[in-house]
């Protein structure tokens, strides 16, 4: 499985560099890899500003206020991802949007790296894109909890 991701940077408050890039990659590839995701695999991962995520999320959810994250999944969680035909590439999952400024805030609020933040956020986002939602209910979210966990260890960035 290949997965490609195209990352757009609209935001200066942080510096999106290179090795930043890689571990976005490793941690939405490891996240595929652990859901035995079938497909190659694309996704687009967007760095924003709190100004253009609240517009966002005003447009897309009517909540006013910016967030750390949305994503905007393609698959609707009914497709059979098995029975792809491959000869026309890979599934686009779909579009992931983090606000850099809000994952600075979390950083620095939960006492760990904007880098393992970053990351949590793009896992996090992943699992949504194919179809796990922690708004259902504590099951799922204690499910995406760990999953989320397990990826970030697995990249050599556990807590504390």
């Amino acid at each position: 499985m290949k997965t490609k991701i195209f990352f757009s940077n609209n935001q200066d408050k942080y510096e999106i560099t290179p090795e930043l890039k890689r571990l976005l990659a490793k941690a939405v590839h490891r996240t595929l890899r652990s859901e035995s995701f079938p497909c190659d695999a694309e996704v687009s991962l967007s760095f924003v500003d709190n100004e253009e995520i609240h517009e966002l999320n005003l447009e897309h959810r009517g909540i006013d206020r910016p967030t750390d994250v949305l994503s905007f999944p393609i698959l609707d969680g009914d497709e059979d991802t098995g029975d792809v035909d491959m000869n026309f590439g890979a599934v686009l999952l779909g579009d992931i949007i983090i606000s850099v400024e809000r994952a600075l805030e979390q950083a620095e609020e939960y006492g760990h790296s904007i880098e393992r933040e970053l990351a949590f956020l793009s896992v996090h986002s992943v699992l949504h894109l194919l179809g796990y939602d922690h708004e259902k209910s504590l099951e799922e979210e204690k499910t995406m909890f760990k999953k989320q966990e397990d990826v970030l260890v697995s990249i050599g960035l556990k807590r504390g």
